[in-house]
């Protein structure tokens, strides 16, 4: 009981100690919201993206609407004095010493590090043993296998993501409510941010962390994935696991099919490929196929390569400034999966197009990222290949964004609209 108690202090002093409550996001008051829904809360992202934070400000809200201490258990299944005992047997030592009703909430964090948690939670919902639970886990795959048979119908997801770049902007003391009436001074301090966040990314921790030791914070959450998340999980080779992660992240942007990866390696298709599909478990990068309607095409053609976070990134690779371009593409797509969007490139004889967002079966966006348009030929370069896509696509508009081009132009019928990166990540609201 000793160990559950050095977890839920609340117990105690009826409070979250500061320190654990972090600054207050967006998906916080979402997150409690569903707290009207009975269905079990399922919270899934990279780790250090600030779930157990989220854990803690949920905590603190029932505590401040008069939930009893008592009635609120976390446990984190990171602890490994946790790791020899059943949920069961933690649940019921709970119960033993602290006599609750059933009327509690339980908090379960880093879920996948114990072994049949799916089958205890599902029991002790169908009975009705808690109002509300809430579950985190930083792995993909686990997760959707072991809630899509046990929990159907009885879990809400929701993936939390680094921090966006207008909650980055939030956390500086920059609100911009209106892209378009901004002041001189504001706008300054939003370029400065945007480099910012294209440098160091949006991991919460980090953006507090003194700049000096911003690099070693980044790199250990390398290794935390690397070794807690997917060599310890599955037993992979940890020299091979590391190296190709630093490959991949060195790559971002990049399109790689998996033979040039073993060309520039020397590792079998098989770990490359295991390996690889673990790192998207594990939330550290994603591969997003070619567009196609066969399956055959988008499993024959390289896959484009892009990481959770660009900070996480230039930790490894050692590299900013030459890269920028990259980075502000890698930005882009992730804000895009911070909305849902299903995401694919487009490429043909003529260029590639980085993002074709589709809906419902349909393509509706075209996107290009284009840092710098200052010559002429990269300019048409770009224009030419979106202009394709669209036509090949049945779209009537397409976008560009840069660095801090602003414009609307008309080629072969179609809208092009170029859009500064920053408003751009402004404009897709939270």
């Amino acid at each position: 009981m000793r160990i559950l108690a050095d977890w839920n202090v609340w117990w105690e002093k009826n409070e979250v100690p500061p320190n654990l409550l972090g600054q207050k996001r967006g998906i916080s008051d979402e997150l409690i919201d569903l707290m009207e829904l009975k269905e079990i809360k399922i919270i899934t992202g990279v780790r250090r993206s600030g779930k157990s934070t989220i854990l803690y400000q949920i905590i603190e809200h029932l505590l401040n609407t008069g939930v009893p201490s008592k009635n609120i258990l976390l446990l984190n299944f990171e602890d490994a004095a946790l790791a020899h005992y059943s949920p069961e047997e933690i649940y019921e030592s709970y119960l033993s010493e602290l006599n609750p009703s059933f009327d509690n909430f339980v908090f379960i964090d880093e879920v996948q590090r114990k072994e049949g948690w799916e089958n205890w939670i599902r029991k002790k919902y169908d009975l009705k043993h808690a109002t509300n639970f809430y579950v985190t886990g930083s792995s993909a795959s686990l997760l959707r296998k072991e809630y899509a048979t046990l929990l159907t119908g009885r879990n809400i997801s929701e993936e939390i993501f680094p921090m966006s770049f207008r909650e980055f902007l939030g956390f500086s003391g920059i609100r911009v409510d209106n892209t378009e009436i901004i002041s001189t001074e504001t706008r300054s301090k939003v370029l400065f941010g945007l480099k910012k966040y294209l440098e160091w990314g949006g991991f919460p921790e980090v953006f507090f962390t003194n700049e000096n030791y911003k690099r070693r914070l980044l790199n250990q959450y390398f290794e935390d994935i690397i070794y807690k998340d997917i060599v310890d999980r599955y037993g992979t080779n940890s020299v091979k696991t590391k190296e190709l992660g630093v490959y991949l992240l060195t790559n971002i942007a990049n399109s790689l099919s998996m033979r040039n990866v073993r060309n520039a390696l020397g590792f079998g298709l098989e770990t490359i490929s295991d390996y690889m599909s673990y790192m998207v478990e594990a939330y550290l990068l994603y591969a997003v196929p070619i567009y196609s309607p066969s399956l055959k095409i988008q499993s024959a053609n390289p896959k484009k390569i892009y990481c959770i976070d660009s900070g996480l990134r230039n930790a490894v690779s050692f590299k900013f400034s030459d890269d920028i371009g990259r980075l502000a593409e890698n930005a882009v797509f992730v804000e895009l999966k911070r909305h849902k969007r299903e995401v694919y490139y487009w490429k043909n004889n003529i260029g590639e197009v980085d993002f074709i967002v589709k809906e419902e079966l349909q393509p509706v966006e075209a996107i290009q990222v284009c840092w710098n348009l200052d010559y002429e030929r990269t300019k048409k370069r770009e224009i030419g290949a979106l202009c394709s896509a669209m036509k090949d696509l049945d779209l009537d508009r397409g976008i560009i964004i840069t660095e801090d081009m602003e414009a609307v132009e008309e080629t072969d019928g179609k809208q092009i609209y170029f859009i500064p990166v920053w408003k751009w990540f402004l404009n897709q609201r939270e």
